[in-house]
């Protein structure tokens, strides 16, 4: 009797491929392998990401969720400092504060097919497991941090394309934070491969526009995320199991594992020069962009149309008590922008949430959505808007998208202008000053200057 031969599992087969890829590209790529510019790129991220974490400790959430991490995540065998704290805690505590404090102020990079953010949850993931292990080399750190990018991005899109319901960043980044953590800690491919599992699994599947609808501290789950992340790389190194993560190993989502090392992620990702949702940004920019040609006030306008796409409607919050709720609305910031000629942090807390006049023009303000815009969310986010002006005039913009987007990326003097705007209230120029320069030079040496700096507490004047 002949032998029957069944065919072989091609689903299997790719995902055995899949993984030795993405392993072999997670534990092999050295500083020299990634192109300068790329690695300009990084850098340009990393300043940009410490400014917004340095704004974001002036917030409550920071305040609440550094104590939570120091009374919560004990440092154990291998503690990490946090970020702009300077206290000892747990890896996985030091990246879930580090994530929420970056996230507290709602001004980092995002990248639109993943319609979140990769550097939120991979940077205080990175400099956890860095810290605790005593990984002090410069250019090993940056190449961890591209990786981060082409990782985290990837998975985003790899989520969106497999789940239907819209998940925060947090739900993503963790494939990403662990397999920076597993990079980090040495673990084999095996391992490795259990860490990813691990992290997809326990990654929060946090509903993100149930955030949108009632805004609080909850955010973007990157902190979340970033936790689950290095906890899944330690439980690995210990022998948890937990593969396969389906959003890297998945038939459907090949394609975006293909090109690792090709198509650099990194430069996908857009700059943010508002600290408000990105879905709000298309119309502050409308908004200055009129104040300035037209060279308006606030005065001269009776209220504000907003024509837009449906997320961005969904900003619905008119009177916010919170930053939270005033990051997560359309109408305030856009109002604030006429008022005051900017936004910047000052403008979406404190006494700006009761200016009479924003107040005016956000329960005025007018918002429409647009078909048109509906169609070309998320790869574009459009928006126009028309000043109803006293005395019946009417000036409007054209079809605007938000600043910094990669199609038309914001200068390096910009991004360094904006750390230090929102870096130098909090720190002062002098840290800031040896911040800048620290990560300039970070691929020359040793990561400990850039740490002693940004894991210690701002009130420290040792570095001013």
């Amino acid at each position: 009797m002949g032998t029957c031969t069944q065919p072989p599992d091609i689903g299997t087969a790719t995902r055995a491929v899949a993984s030795r890829d993405f392993t072999a590209f997670l534990h092999d790529v050295q500083f020299k392998d990634i192109p300068e510019d790329v690695r300009r790129f990084a850098r340009r991220w990393l300043l940009d990401l410490i400014g917004v974490a340095a704004g974001g400790t002036c917030t409550e959430l920071s305040r609440i969720i550094l104590d939570h991490a120091t009374s919560q995540f004990g440092a154990g065998k291998h503690g990490a400092r946090m970020l702009f704290d300077g206290r000892f805690v747990s890896p996985a505590g030091a990246a879930l504060a580090g994530g929420m404090t970056i996230d507290a102020l709602d001004g980092h990079d995002g990248h639109k097919l993943t319609k979140g953010h990769v550097g939120c949850g991979v940077l205080p993931a990175l400099l956890a497991i860095s810290d605790a292990e005593g990984r002090d080399s410069g250019e090993e750190f940056l190449t961890a941090l591209v990786l981060g990018y082409e990782i985290g991005s990837r998975a985003g899109i790899a989520l969106h394309r497999t789940a239907s319901d819209y998940h925060t960043s947090g739900a993503w980044i963790a494939v990403a934070c662990a397999a920076l953590g597993a990079r980090g800690l040495g673990l084999n491919s095996t391992k490795t491969r259990e860490a990813i599992g691990i992290a997809e699994y326990h990654g929060p599947r946090s509903q993100m526009m149930r955030c949108i609808d009632h805004p609080t501290m909850l955010k973007d789950g990157s902190g979340w995320g970033a936790m689950a992340g290095v906890s899944a790389a330690y439980l690995a190194a210990d022998g948890f199991t937990g593969a396969p993560a389906l959003s890297v190993e998945h038939d459907d989502v090949a394609d975006l594992w293909s090109d690792l090392g090709q198509r650099w992620c990194i430069f996908e990702q857009y700059y943010k020069p508002w600290p408000v949702c990105r879905w709000a940004q298309p119309p502050v920019r409308a908004i200055l962009d009129l104040r300035t040609q037209h060279d308006l006030s606030a005065a001269d306008v009776d209220h504000i149309e907003v024509t837009t796409f449906h997320q961005s409607k969904r900003l619905a919050v008119r009177q916010p008590r919170t930053t939270e709720e005033a990051q997560y609305s359309t109408s305030f910031p856009a109002a604030a922008a006429m008022v005051r000629g900017g936004l910047g942090p000052e403008d979406i807390a404190g006494a700006a949430l009761n200016d009479p006049e924003i107040l005016r023009l956000s329960n005025g303000m007018v918002i429409k959505e647009c078909d048109a815009y509906n169609d070309a969310f998320p790869a574009r986010r459009f928006a126009h808007v028309t000043l109803h002006l006293r005395g019946g005039r009417q000036l409007t913009s054209t079809r605007t998208e938000a600043s910094g987007d990669p199609e038309n990326p914001a200068s390096d003097a910009e991004i360094r202008a904006k750390f230090h705007a929102w870096a130098e209230p909090v720190l002062g120029q002098g840290k800031a000053d040896a911040i800048e320069s620290a990560v300039d030079r970070l691929a020359s040496g040793s990561t400990t200057p850039l740490f002693d700096l940004i894991l210690s507490n701002p009130k420290d004047a040792s570095h001013d």
